[in-house]
């Protein structure tokens, strides 16, 4: 069959060079195991991409890198996307379901040092020192861990961020997910791996994320060889933990997740913007097949014809679960004061005058 007469599937993508590597990734696996169809890109520029002068949380969006792209799966403009599970928010569009997520990349975040501190970790860097990230979730725990050095915002994409390390001389580090720097090739530049006793990570984070129609059962069916079970099953949990926080971009939260065996290890965390206060706790739960559990539509918008429906419901459980346990030992507080503080910001940032 030539490629004139072969279906297109249209796979859409974020122009940034990550993102196409990301893309490119999954339309490689598509092309390789469906030779009767042919892969297209079709890139496209997300507010986050847009938006440069101000922080992630001073935006104001939940879907900051997905939206545009949603509108044409909507519009019926491409029929997938691949996204970074962890820019992916919990809720979907209606009509819009996670289709597969692939095998997970190291979830840590990673140290890159500026070329004159080259040796030193952050323990080490000089006191004063510019660490740069644009994650609140980083921030607070690198203030805790870190209190002499000074924790600044940095935009841009991953070739920006790295030409500000080492051009403008304001940044000694940047904090970057392990996993963007492992596909950019970047891993050489890499000084220090935070462990998560240091810095618990995203979620979602070294995933990536295939979004569908829920009604193009064709796509679904296309998709689903490419989930990875058990990443898959850790993820529905660390996004019902999310989900059930209402946290985001506005707010730190982060977990540590895995799956050994039949056992499922979930541990989350909030903290307030300065790192002073925190609530960290875990909980685990035992994956069992049951086989008269009613298939629910999705699990925190993920779907999946491979894996046990009792299964997917106790990982959604664990994190519905962890996260109510935090809220009884008072990281609700914590979170709903650390939001305000972000809105607070936001407003002074817009010259408003913020709420008391």
């Amino acid at each position: 069959m030539s490629d004139l007469t072969k279906p297109t599937v249209r796979i859409g993508s974020r122009k940034s060079q990550l993102a196409l590597v990301q893309s490119n990734h999954v339309l490689d696996l598509l092309t390789q195991h469906y030779e009767d169809k042919t892969f297209h890109l079709e890139t496209m520029t997300t507010i986050g991409d847009e938006v440069l002068d101000r922080a992630l949380s001073q935006i104001g969006e939940k879907s900051l890198f997905t939206r545009e792209l949603e509108v044409a799966l909507e519009h019926n403009k491409v029929d997938l996307v691949v996204h970074s599970l962890k820019d992916m928010p919990t809720t979907l569009p209606e009509g819009m379901v996670i289709g597969a997520i692939l095998e997970r990349e190291d979830p840590r975040d990673a140290v890159l040092m500026a070329p004159k501190f080259s040796g030193c970790t952050l323990a080490t860097l000089p006191s004063g020192s510019v660490v740069g990230t644009s994650s609140l979730r980083r921030a607070a725990q690198l203030k805790r861990h870190f209190p002499h050095l000074a924790i600044q915002d940095v935009r841009g994409n991953l070739n920006t961020r790295l030409r500000k390390l080492d051009d403008e001389g304001t940044y000694a580090a940047l904090i970057l997910a392990t996993a963007g720097v492992k596909r950019m090739n970047w891993e050489s530049r890499i000084s220090e791996y935070l462990d998560t006793d240091v810095s618990m990570y995203a979620i979602g984070q070294g995933a990536l994320g295939i979004e569908c129609r829920q009604d193009d059962i064709a796509t679904r069916q296309l998709l689903a060889p490419f989930s990875h079970a058990n990443t898959l099953l850790v993820c529905v949990a660390e996004r019902a933990f999310l989900r059930t926080l209402e946290g985001g971009c506005s707010a730190p939260v982060a977990v540590e997740s895995r799956l050994v065996g039949d056992m499922l290890y979930l541990k989350g965390g909030v903290w307030s913007l300065d790192g002073k206060q925190n609530v960290t706790q875990s909980l685990e739960v035992e994956l069992v097949d049951i086989d008269d559990v009613p298939p629910a539509a999705s699990y925190t918008a993920v779907v999946s014809s491979s894996v046990g429906n009792s299964r997917l419901a106790l990982a959604e459980w664990l994190g519905v679960s962890l996260a109510g346990k935090i809220v009884s030992l008072g990281g609700g507080v914590i979170l709903d004061e650390a939001k305000k503080e972000t809105e607070n910001r936001n407003l002074v940032a817009a010259n408003v005058r913020p709420s008391k």
